[in-house]
């Protein structure tokens, strides 16, 4: 409920929020039109002025007249011109001054100081933008104090054109007229939408004219060269992270009248909405509070250590047991749930135990595959050195076959065995092998020395090495070379057998590697005894092919290259202990 609640509450929220900012930008830039025009009238006002003054052909005579300033002449001139200045002065409130300066360099004023100097305006630069213009009407801006009157401090607006002789088009001078800057500033005022609004005109290259209010933040600060260039009657809108800036184009000046309203005076409308949903929000969230509290330790409470144990089961411990008293439901739920995690816990000790007795049992089935094969060929190769009663050779047989069936009855190291010793039977086996060939194979070995140490399946060699004499190097009509080497690839020791034989056909070579894929088809065969009418493929490279995948996973074992002619390449991989890698 209090979730609905917060949810329905912040959507009538944003939807409020959306409404009241489109209103307010609507309203912004009707206020920001609204201005802009109320501007245009009162610029229309003042050019209207000028151009009184410039169609006045009275006045326009008077200042062509050349009088001297100390005859009667010049002074009936000078006060002929100031009457007439008199009269535009004083129809309208807000002309703070009026000031004429002839080509002559002679100044005519009339304003609101008494005796007051008058400054110097021929280096001025208000006075150069005058003079170079060509009739048109230049709105100079606000200035602090009057640029002509001495006596006159506080800020005004001042614009001004130059006087042209209609008759003629002669100029005669300029007039420079200057007004309340309050008037702008109570113009501007229109626009704000806020105690805080800030409203300001801005010049075509970006010049700030005026300002209603100072810059108290970076929020009162236009973006850099925004809006840019705007045509008559347009209006702008943009929202800042904090404020919401209008502005539009001003007629009679290439000047722009921007807004700026910060978002706090937008939202003043939303401060009763927000006050009352807040209010409503507390008192749910404290009732809601307690309903929960209440429900959590009569009825959520066992449902969360339930819960709990659960998450540790599947993290692999089924020794916890959880214990409430709750409703009778809860307590029959945990109980059954504690027998669950007991019979669970006993059934994965007896799988253990299993997998590891039918490990056991499986590597000493295919250890002891070997053997009897190997003695079968022994004792049948002595058989024929006793017919032929070659006694010293014999000898060196049968000392051989003496230290691997001592090897292999030595049960106390299990089915594993240190690589030196495994390279030791395999010379005795070899030894028995040059004999039986009469030294038709040569042998090398290329083991570095750091790999003797470690551990690998008792006589996984032999079964390599036989298969490579009997069916590739037994049948050259060339003496053979047998070669065993290792090498370091991935992390893993890659032990290689490799001879120079006859190698086998691409067909054997496909149907040798498939079988040694189908590793669960082989193992049910070596533990039944089924070889499918081939006894020696239950004891050759399958064999050793599994004993490796039982001992380290399925991601090692024997991999086979070989041409024909060329010969075969048996390739075991194992593991390399951390320690070692």
């Amino acid at each position: 409920m209090l979730g609905l609640l917060l949810i329905v509450s912040f959507v009538y929220y944003q939807r409020a929020t959306e409404q009241i900012r489109d209103k307010m930008s609507v309203v912004a830039e009707k206020n920001i039109s609204q201005t802009v025009g109320l501007f245009d009238l009162m610029l229309k006002g003042y050019d209207s002025v000028t151009k009184s003054l410039n169609s006045n052909n009275e006045l326009m005579r008077l200042l062509r007249d050349r009088s001297s300033e100390q005859s009667v002449e010049g002074v009936n001139l000078e006060r002929r011109i100031t009457d007439i200045l008199g009269a535009i002065f004083y129809s309208r409130n807000d002309i703070v001054g009026i000031h004429i300066v002839t080509n002559r360099g002679k100044v005519y004023s009339f304003d609101r100081s008494v005796g007051a100097t008058v400054r110097d305006h021929s280096e001025q630069e208000w006075y150069t933008r005058l003079q170079r213009s060509t009739g048109e009407m230049i709105w100079l801006g606000v200035y602090p104090h009057s640029l002509m009157s001495g006596g006159i401090d506080k800020p005004v607006f001042a614009f001004g054109r130059q006087l042209f002789e209609l008759s003629a088009l002669k100029s005669v001078g300029i007039v420079l007229i200057e007004t309340d800057a309050d008037a702008i500033a109570s113009a501007l005022r229109n626009a704000s939408l806020g105690p805080g609004s800030n409203v300001v005109i801005q010049a075509a290259d970006g010049v700030e004219i005026i300002r209603t209010n100072p810059v108290q933040s970076d929020m009162d600060r236009i973006p850099l060269g925004w809006p840019g260039p705007l045509k008559p009657g347009e209006v702008l809108l943009t929202e800042q992270k904090e404020a919401m800036i209008t502005a539009a184009g001003i007629d009679m000046a290439d000047w722009t009248v921007i807004g700026i309203t910060p978002k706090r005076d937008l939202q003043l409308e939303l401060r009763e909405t927000q006050r009352f949903l807040l209010s409503v929000v507390i008192v749910l969230v404290f009732a809601a509070t307690l309903l929960a509290t209440f429900v959590s330790r009569s009825f959520s409470s066992p449902f969360k250590r339930l819960i709990q144990q659960m998450k540790q089961v599947e993290l692999g411990n089924f020794k916890g047991q959880v214990r409430v008293q709750s409703y009778q439901e809860l307590n029959v739920l945990v109980s059954s749930f504690n027998r669950m995690v007991n019979q669970m816990d006993e059934l994965i000790e007896r799988i253990k135990l299993a997998s590891i007795s039918e490990k056991n049992a499986q590597l000493q089935a295919l250890q002891s595959q070997v053997n009897p094969h190997f003695l079968f060929n022994t004792l049948d190769m002595i058989y024929w050195m006793l017919d032929e009663r070659e006694n010293d050779r014999l000898g060196k047989v049968i000392l051989a076959l003496s230290q691997i069936f001592r090897y292999g009855s030595e049960w106390e190291e299990a089915s594993r065995a240190p690589l030196l010793r495994e390279l030791e039977q395999l010379r005795h086996y070899l030894t028995i092998i040059q004999t039986r060939l009469g030294g038709r194979v040569h042998t090398e070995f290329a083991i570095e020395d750091r790999w003797l140490e470690l551990e690998v399946p008792k006589m996984f060699l032999q079964p390599i090495v036989e298969n490579a004499v009997k069916y590739g190097l037994e049948p050259l009509d060339r003496p053979g070379l047998l070669r065993i080497s290792s090498q370091e690839r991935d992390g893993n020791l890659e032990i290689i057998v490799e001879d120079n034989g006859v190698g086998m056909e691409e067909t054997a070579l496909e149907h040798i590697s498939r079988t040694l894929e189908e590793s669960g088809s082989s193992r049910r065969e070596l533990e039944s005894g089924e070889h499918g009418g081939t006894g020696r493929r239950g004891i050759g490279l399958q064999n050793v092919h599994l004993r490796i995948r039982l001992m380290f996973g399925e991601n090692y074992g024997i991999g086979i290259a070989s041409r024909l002619n060329e010969g075969t390449k048996v390739i075991v991989t194992i593991p390399i202990p951390p320690e070692r890698g």
